[in-house]
């Protein structure tokens, strides 16, 4: 059984269609990382997911229901946008709000829990108002981790985030799952997001057109060489005699994909006249993998 299960599912707001037909699998117990450009139609698909909007055709199942049946929707935890809070209230009666509307039985217990979990025990009394972007976008997963639901949906909880942020908020999604609940998650800080993903979703346009787990991802990113010389220019031109793709990517390397043996290509330099400064074996990540489906999919 699978935690979500779409099929088909269309989406139309007047005459835009919004969702042309989206497949979805998202496997119990993972984290599932959805990707795409703006107007992909992600939160589209995570509103339909939650309740929040109504398909105008497809199925949508959790854990083999239909997304509409009571238990199924009791089994749900959402952050989308921002958490619905109280500015002038403390994070603690924030929370305990939530409890009571969820007749959640010993909510004071609950709460110290979840509060541990997401690192925000020592910030309890505090104000929401006056707490940090990191901090509210924790409160907003301890407010959707009340009732211990089975299915996390967060919409872009890492976007915004410094450093720290980002590192407490990817140990938080590692711990929710070692409790037995699976993630759905989108962003687009694609380097963060492949750190704790064990499976993707891309999505274009309101159609998936891949999805994968954490290990096909690393099969299918592309091996290249990065090298510096004190000409780059004329290695470049001097590469591209003899290899199909040469690039130079931000840093100042130049790259020569699908090439494994980096002898070879200091060789070939090395009688042409050219000496090689630095020279190193890497594969491209998540970010450069999707920007490179998006070129094969005819998006520039």
């Amino acid at each position: 059984m699978n935690a979500i299960e779409i099929k088909n599912l269309t989406k139309n707001f007047g005459e835009k269609q919004a969702l042309q037909g989206l497949n979805m699998t998202v496997p119990v117990g993972s984290i599932y990382g959805f990707i795409g450009e703006n107007g992909s139609g992600k939160s589209t698909t995570e509103k339909i997911i939650c309740g929040l909007i109504h398909p105008s055709g497809g199925s949508v199942k959790l854990y083999g229901k239909d997304y509409t049946d009571e238990e199924s929707r009791a089994n749900l935890g959402v952050l989308i946008e921002t958490p619905g809070c109280f500015s002038n209230l403390s994070v603690w009666n924030n929370l305990m709000i939530q409890a009571k509307n969820l007749s959640i039985e010993n909510p004071e217990d609950e709460i110290r829990k979840i509060l541990k979990l997401v690192r925000m025990e020592g910030a309890a009394g505090n104000k929401y108002k006056n707490c940090s972007l990191g901090m509210k976008q924790r409160i907003g997963i301890a407010m959707a981790l009340l009732g211990k639901p089975k299915l996390l949906v967060l919409d872009e909880p890492i976007n915004g985030l410094d450093a720290d942020g980002m590192r407490i908020m990817r140990e938080i999604l590692v711990d929710v799952t070692k409790n037995g609940a699976t993630v759905v998650v989108s962003s687009h800080i694609l380097g963060e997001l492949e750190k704790v993903a064990t499976h993707y979703g891309i999505v274009r346009k309101g159609k998936m057109i891949k999805e994968m787990t954490a290990e096909e991802l690393e099969k299918s990113c592309r091996t290249y060489v990065a090298l510096q010389t004190k000409n780059m220019d004329e290695t470049k031109k001097l590469l591209s005699y003899k290899y199909s793709r040469v690039e130079k990517d931000e840093k100042g390397y130049l790259r020569v994909y699908d090439v494994v043996k980096t002898q070879e290509i200091v060789a070939y330099l090395y009688e042409n006249g050219v000496i090689v400064n630095e020279i190193k074996t890497d594969k491209i990540g998540l970010e450069e993998y999707y920007i490179d489906l998006m070129s094969e999919k005819g998006v520039k």
